[in-house]
């Protein structure tokens, strides 16, 4: 009988930042899913801490699998000892292609890509077109201010309690899993 391995989705920024804690941080979630047996999907970059996860999850044995788009092969460094590189047309293409080979989803700090990459997925769940567990990571309160939009959204009726317990958002990493495990 073949193991089934779990596949966790890593959105986060291609700059570390300027918090040596956030990336402190993310490599302690980054432990927790490998001892978790996780082995990792992300944008396939090199630097920040898009590079810190992939060099966790590589220096533990983990398969790291880069899913990146032409343009970005061509502007940006790609991390060369990944397990598997998919190269994609565009960012749709890679949204879709992660949201395929994933069985979990987690945002980590990053910029507006890591947001757009985040809340689409929550909006999937929150739908039904699939059905995978979807978090933050929030070291630092680094998400407070779209946890206070999330927050209005439900008190003006745009977005139902139910809905919104859907994404799991949380400062720590081992209590973040034990959320999104439950959902």
């Amino acid at each position: 009988m073949k193991l089934i391995r779990k596949k966790v989705c890593i959105f986060c920024g291609a700059k570390t930042g300027n918090s040596e804690n956030i990336v402190n941080q993310v490599k302690l979630l980054s432990k927790h899913l490998i001892q978790e047996n996780f082995d990792l999907v992300y944008g396939g970059g090199i630097t920040g801490l898009m590079g810190v996860v992939a060099e966790e999850f590589l220096k533990a044995g983990k398969e790291v699998i880069g899913v990146r788009p032409e343009k970005l092969i061509k502007d940006e460094a790609v991390k060369d000892n990944l397990s598997k590189l998919i190269v994609v047309k565009d960012m749709y293409d890679r949204k879709s292609k992660m949201v395929e080979l994933s069985d979990l989803f987690i945002a980590l700090p990053g910029g507006v890509g890591t947001l757009d990459e985040i809340i689409e997925v929550f909006t999937l769940l929150k739908i039904g077109f699939i059905n995978k567990p979807c978090g933050i990571f929030d070291p630092d309160n680094y998400y407070n201010g779209l946890q206070v939009l999330l927050d209005r959204m439900v008190e003006d009726g745009f977005l139902s309690n139910e809905d919104m317990s859907l994404l799991k958002i949380c400062d720590d990493p081992k209590e973040l899993l034990f959320k999104m495990k439950g959902n």
